[in-house]
């Protein structure tokens, strides 16, 4: 998630991509993505075990963040909110 193309990024996992993304939309959660306004999901990636999901999850975040932004830019160059995609 981010605030703006090559803002802030998030990176995290969930079993409940819709439900978690609406709840940081709104604000619901207190913490990183509240404090930088983080409501654009620009970027996913589904997994059927939610350990493989983790697992990609530790590695992205020890990733550079041009590493991150290539990877953004390479599946959404637009850097378009995806979340009306999930619902």
């Amino acid at each position: 998630m981010t605030n703006r193309p090559r803002g802030v990024l998030y990176v995290g996992a969930t079993t409940d991509l819709p439900r978690r993304a609406y709840e940081h939309r709104m604000g619901f959660r207190d913490g990183f993505t509240s404090r930088y306004g983080l409501i654009r999901l620009v970027f996913f990636e589904e997994y059927q075990l939610f350990m493989g999901a983790f697992g990609r999850e530790k590695a992205i975040k020890h990733w550079s963040r041009q590493w991150k932004i290539e990877l953004v830019e390479k599946n959404n160059p637009e850097w378009l909110d995806l979340y009306d995609h999930l619902i």
